[in-house]
């Protein structure tokens, strides 16, 4: 099968999954989740070097999910990798699971418990610093959300990236313009984003955050550049693929009915079909 067409299918499968388990756990952050479906599709299927049955190899690629209230991309991802049994799918935020609504690294796969904004990219820092230190080869990436960039930490973190040369790390932000309670822009104002990136030290590499090629040139570039971490601007839609959710605001903790989750099965498993007629 085809590079591409393999990660569409697989995207659309795990944003059908992610809806189903919200559903049946009746909470959830359902629009950032399908935001950043494709970014996490092209990272754990064709970027990062782990192995399922050793989840703690020494040498793995390591992933820290900073915005970490959009686990449930995450979960689904990891079950479908065969970290754990897709069916504990079924207990997320149900009492005593273990898949709880930020990301708990007693889950295998999972790094470090994160969720509260502004954290992860820190984290992810000092594990670049240990691989320098180590004189490992592994990659460190990190996703933030857009509206995460308003958190002092993402900066003080960013400049000391820079300043000790990890061009072993890769942030990545989830450019969706929304966040809890209306677009980044009218809450804190982030353009001209780019630039303050470059203005840190940082690569920057600007994409289509839900197209695989760009996502994977964007990943492969990151690898050539010497002495510079790099952030690669996702531009995405909250609530990907489910036409009534797309850039709504109020789908950011929204919950589906039973009705709404059939058309958005539906609309998903439509745009799989065209896709494979095109």
């Amino acid at each position: 099968m085809n590079k591409l067409v393999f990660l569409e299918e697989k995207a659309t499968q795990i944003r059908r999954d992610l809806l189903k388990m919200i559903v049946n756990a009746g909470t959830g952050h359902t629009a950032g989740s399908l935001s950043n479906t494709d970014i996490m599709t092209v990272l754990f299927y064709e970027v990062m070097d782990m192995k399922v049955d050793d989840p703690d190899w020494e040498d793995r690629d390591r992933f820290i999910l900073s915005k970490g209230h959009s686990v449930e991309s995450y979960y689904t991802i990891l079950a479908d990798k065969g970290y754990f049994d897709k069916e504990e799918l079924n207990t997320f935020c149900q009492y005593k699971s273990r898949l709880i609504g930020h990301p708990n690294n007693k889950v295998p796969g999972v790094e470090m418990n994160t969720g509260a904004l502004g954290h992860g990219l820190a984290i992810a820092t000092g594990i670049a610093k240990a691989a320098k230190m180590s004189k490992k080869d592994y990659k460190v990436y990190t996703l933030m959300g857009d509206g995460e960039q308003a958190e002092g930490s993402v900066w003080e973190a960013a400049m000391a990236a820079s300043h000790f040369k990890l061009d072993n790390l890769v942030g990545i932000v989830d450019r969706n313009n929304l966040q809890i309670t209306d677009n980044t822009e009218r809450v804190m104002t982030l353009e001209p984003l780019a630039e303050k990136w470059k203005s840190f030290g940082w690569e920057v590499i600007e994409v289509d955050g839900h197209n695989y090629q760009e996502l994977i040139d964007a990943f492969s570039e990151s690898k050539k550049n010497n002495g510079k971490p790099t952030l690669v601007l996702a531009n995405t839609i909250k609530g990907k693929g489910v036409s009534f959710m797309e850039n709504k605001v109020e789908w950011h903790h929204g919950l589906p009915s039973a009705e709404e989750l059939a058309q958005a099965l539906e609309e998903l498993s439509s745009q799989k079909e065209v896709k494979q007629n095109v």
